[in-house]
């Protein structure tokens, strides 16, 4: 189940056909950033000194029969204190989203939000209410737009007053949101119909309860436990 939500509190709640239907929740030109890419597990510094011990074994390679017995204990005791969690398939937003979840408040300026996106490392964040409820969507796109960035020999009161307009000036709204049992594949169809980098979990009342996000899906893709893309 999916809701849209602006300024004014809750304007929509359908299922994914209906949320196409609805005028103002469209696509959304984003900044594309380079992410390192995770090696492999293996240390470099390790595998090097590990050819090195192989290419001159020391004394420590001809190990006594005594060390070799207590490397045998303590392998079967890792074995036997190895946990196997069961395996379930993960279906559902609820099984992905990221709960501690940070959102921005309406009346932050777009240096507060500017600040909080780069501290807490995130592209994108929930705009809220006093009471939590969603109202918007700011993403790091919607602050680097060239229309809205003044030219670089603007004078230093022109940039300060972009600092301190409010976020609600220039974040997305309305904008659509997810319930926590909604289908992993109808979200997946929702952020490449609007090109949004994730969708804000609310609950019932329109609180922010987490956000799913492209990297949670593609995450869960390469990881275990499985992902239930065709149940």
């Amino acid at each position: 189940m999916f809701s849209v939500y602006g300024t004014s509190g809750r304007l929509f709640r359908g299922n994914l056909e209906q949320l196409r239907q609805v005028g103002g929740v469209g696509a959304l030109a984003r900044t594309h950033g380079v992410q390192a890419v995770e090696r492999d597990g293996r240390d470099e510094a390790a595998e090097s000194s590990g050819a090195y011990a192989r290419a001159n074994p020391g004394p420590s390679a001809h190990a006594t029969s005594g060390d070799e017995a207590h490397r045998h204990v303590l392998a079967a005791y890792t074995d036997a204190s190895t946990v196997t969690l069961p395996r379930h398939p993960l279906s559902t937003v609820r099984d992905l989203m990221s709960r501690e979840v940070i959102t921005l408040r309406d009346t932050a300026t777009v240096l507060q939000a500017w600040q909080t996106l780069s501290e807490k490392a995130v592209g994108q964040a929930p705009v809220v209410d006093a009471n939590g409820r969603l109202v918007g969507l700011l993403t790091r796109a919607d602050l680097l737009k060239p229309e809205r960035l003044p030219s670089p020999d603007s004078h230093a009161l022109v940039w300060r007053a972009l600092m301190q307009q409010n976020v609600k000036a220039i974040m997305l709204t309305p904008v659509a949101s997810v319930a926590p049992e909604t289908d992993i594949r109808r979200v997946a169809r929702v952020l490449l119909d609007t090109g949004l980098p994730g969708l804000p979990v609310v609950d019932e009342s329109g609180v922010v309860a987490g956000f799913i996000s492209r990297s949670d899906i593609l995450r869960a893709v390469v990881t275990d436990p499985p992902l239930d893309l065709w149940g």
